[in-house]
């Protein structure tokens, strides 16, 4: 019988905290059939999708990301850290559970009018991705999908990310 994408994903209690049951994407990752079918899993969220450039949130965005991008034969756009890209950027900051992070696109990744797929390994609060979302539209994109491999439904990031089309692969309930 062949395995689900759930079957490679390890799950870890109590971690990085009591109550909190941290999924692993590195057994995925290792594993390569988990990893293709990671992979194959995200290009079926976008196969009816009209876009042009697929961007992903450092740094486990970049993994899923990248390759699906290559697969599709779609550009790959990096949105990081501040401070971590070379060129002229735009820059979005927002709340963390604990204080504030900000993340940074180049101005020239997108350009106005394209059709943009953003991607992440997990959707929690869903900050970083409105975060991410904003950027795009401060440069002229339009978000036409979010997805990620993994959900914690718990968490309720959707109702942050409302007004997009998110799909996730895999939805745990909890945190």
């Amino acid at each position: 019988m062949a395995k689900k994408l759930e079957d490679y994903v390890r799950t870890i209690p109590d971690f990085p905290e009591k109550g909190i049951m941290f999924r692993d994407i590195t057994t995925v990752l290792q594993d390569a059939d988990g990893f293709h079918l990671a992979i194959d899993s995200l290009k079926d969220l976008i196969k009816d999708i009209d876009f042009d450039v697929i961007a992903g949130a450092e740094s486990r965005g970049f993994i899923f990301g990248a390759p699906l991008a290559y697969e599709l034969h779609k550009p790959f756009v990096l949105i990081r850290k501040k401070g971590k890209l070379p060129a002229e950027t735009v820059s979005e900051t927002y709340d963390l559970e604990y204080g504030q992070a900000t993340i940074e696109m180049h101005k020239d990744s997108i350009a106005p009018g394209q059709k943009v797929v953003l991607i992440d390994d997990l959707i929690a609060t869903g900050g970083t991705m409105a975060a991410a979302a904003h950027l795009v539209e401060k440069l002229g994109g339009d978000v036409v999908k979010i997805i990620f491999l993994m959900e914690l439904e718990g968490l309720e990031g959707r109702k942050v990310l409302s007004k997009y089309d998110v799909e996730s692969v895999i939805k745990y309930p909890g945190k």
